[in-house]
């Protein structure tokens, strides 16, 4: 009798930590959804973004999972390190670059710079799907496979050179590029879809640089507008090399 009651001691014990990791875990959550309410409501809104679809996508999408070992400032507003001298925009400049695009749930978008696959998620709930291109291996394999668990199938994550796009999937009625290229990169332009738009800062590596929008006219002409002053980690890749 004595060892049918220890058994079931311990039974109920492990049945009941087992219920307090799960609570514990779903109040933890519930509190990172309160922060990212008011991060978008501090960030994004009160700062005059107000497309509906990137304020949803936006307080859905947990970005504390897309920050490792930074989970307690992820819904802070500036950008954090995820590694290999990379770093996640702070939400602000995430939403305002998404708001830029004007994209829909048709549209099909290319991302150059994967990072920890954050910008990438945020379009997901937006878009039909996501490109996204990532140079440096050990950020896109990690990305990809976050982006799996979290459930993104329609974004498709390729470890390369983001310099010269994706022609195989273009043209993309959105482009959007998160590292600082010295010039707007023409392999781009070409894949931009006419009427489309591409977000992109251009600049010098680690000086202030310049979020440009460029449209793509149905005509084919490019018109390029500047935005705002940004400071982006700098596009590694085949601009350094000559065009072919």
């Amino acid at each position: 009798m004595q060892r049918w009651e220890a058994r079931l001691n311990l039974v109920q014990w492990m049945l009941l930590v087992g219920t307090s990791v799960s609570v514990l875990a779903a109040t933890s959550e519930e509190v990172y959804r309160q922060r990212r309410l008011q991060m978008v409501a501090r960030a994004l809104e009160a700062e005059g973004i107000k497309d509906q679809a990137v304020l949803r996508a936006m307080r859905k999408v947990p970005r504390h999972k897309f920050v490792p070992g930074q989970e307690k400032r992820a819904y802070e507003n500036w950008p954090l390190p995820i590694g290999y001298g990379q770093t996640i925009s702070q939400p602000y400049i995430v939403g305002l670059m998404t708001d830029l695009l004007d994209v829909d749930k048709d549209d099909i978008v290319l991302e150059v710079g994967t990072g920890s696959g954050y910008q990438a998620a945020v379009l997901a709930e937006i878009v039909k799907h996501v490109y996204t291109i990532e140079i440096i291996k050990p950020l896109g394999l990690s990305a990809r496979a976050r982006l799996r668990r979290l459930g993104y199938t329609n974004v498709t994550v390729k470890v390369g050179d983001g310099y010269y796009g994706w022609p195989e999937h273009a043209p993309f009625d959105a482009i959007i590029v998160t590292a600082a290229a010295s010039h707007i990169p023409p392999p781009l332009v070409k894949q931009l879809k006419p009427g489309g738009k591409m977000a992109i800062p251009v600049g010098n590596p680690f000086q202030v640089q310049n979020l440009m929008l460029v449209e793509k006219r149905p005509d084919g002409k490019i018109r390029t507008r500047n935005i705002l002053p940004v400071a982006f980690v700098p596009l590694t890749g085949g601009h350094d090399r000559p065009e072919e």
